[in-house]
């Protein structure tokens, strides 16, 4: 019986390669047609398992999105006063603001004597009051509104003639200049809030200044219609220093401003406060409140207030 050969086969390493040959062969293996360790059949199927995959994803995203927006109306919020984020309290606001180097600083420090010094506070109010002086589109749905005057036409709004409002106007750098700053309050818009005004038959709080009630006794009854503001010193040195106080065009918010409906237009109401004679050098603590039955004062967390430093040099 004629022997058997039996072939015995080894398993042979792979040669050894440096690192930049084996680098070379990952991007391309001419032996077996692979790129990037993979053949074109290979690569052919995980593009198409993703370009599926991404597309199924961006289609159902876009379904939602669709569903989504058709809740939504972009002029009238959801949620609403009490049920919104916001509340229904609206708070003040004040300009010129600091730098925003120091962004949670309410410090105005400027010395009068320093053009450039002045130019800043200015410019910042100018900035502020762009949107009041001029339309926002190329027809002007602005009408000029008094107590017994209201836009009663869909789609206009009150003008606020800005640059009426002497000393504190533009051409006058808003009294800087002379140590006699205007600083320009505004209520914060809250869609659909309607103030409740106290009048001269309403018992007054006791907390509301005595000038204060004593200019809403002696106001008609028409004009009463009107968000009131205050300010004053936060303590009894700050009262000293802070000097005489008008209010422009008038001491508060007129009612013929509200509610705010999202009408394309629509300016916030302003008050210049312009201190007359605050005394230089020394820093003055302000606080300025509105006042209606439906506003809430919380010194802490400043609602229906806002405190802000005064400092000329």
């Amino acid at each position: 019986m004629a022997d058997k050969k039996v072939t015995e086969q080894y398993y042979a390493p792979p040669p050894e390669l440096s690192g930049w040959e084996s680098f070379r062969q990952f991007l391309w293996n001419s032996e077996t047609s692979q790129f990037l360790g993979r053949t074109g059949t290979s690569w052919a199927k995980i593009l198409l398992f993703y370009l599926v995959f991404y597309a199924v994803l961006i289609g159902f995203f876009a379904a939602m999105l669709a569903v989504f927006y058709q809740t939504l109306d972009y002029r009238t919020p959801k949620w609403q006063l009490s049920e919104s984020l916001i509340g229904s309290n609206p708070g003040l606001g004040f300009r010129p603001m600091p730098p925003e180097s120091n962004v949670e600083s309410t410090l105005i420090w400027y010395k009068a004597s320093d053009e450039g010094n002045v130019n800043y506070w200015t410019n910042e109010i100018e900035t502020f009051l762009e949107t009041y002086k001029k339309g926002t589109s190329a027809t002007d749905n602005r009408v000029r509104c008094d107590y017994n005057k209201s836009p009663l036409e869909d789609g206009k709004v009150c003008n606020v003639p800005v640059e009426e409002w002497k000393p504190c106007t533009s051409s006058n750098n808003f009294n800087y200049h002379k140590s006699a700053p205007c600083i320009f309050l505004k209520l914060n818009k809250i869609y659909n809030w309607k103030p409740e005004f106290y009048n001269s038959t309403d018992v007054l709080p006791n907390i509301m200044p005595e000038d204060l009630k004593k200019h809403i006794r002696n106001e008609h009854r028409a004009s009463a219609d009107t968000v009131w503001v205050s300010c004053e010193g936060e303590n009894p040195a700050d009262n000293e220093n802070i000097g005489a106080i008008q209010y422009i065009p008038s001491r508060g918010f007129p009612g013929y401003y509200f509610p705010f409906t999202n009408v394309d237009g629509y300016l916030s109401p302003l008050v210049a406060v312009y201190f007359e004679k605050p005394k230089t050098g020394v820093l003055i603590n302000i606080e300025c409140k509105a006042w209606a039955k439906n506003i809430y004062h919380d010194r802490h967390e400043r609602r229906g207030s806002v405190h802000f430093e005064l400092m000329v040099d």
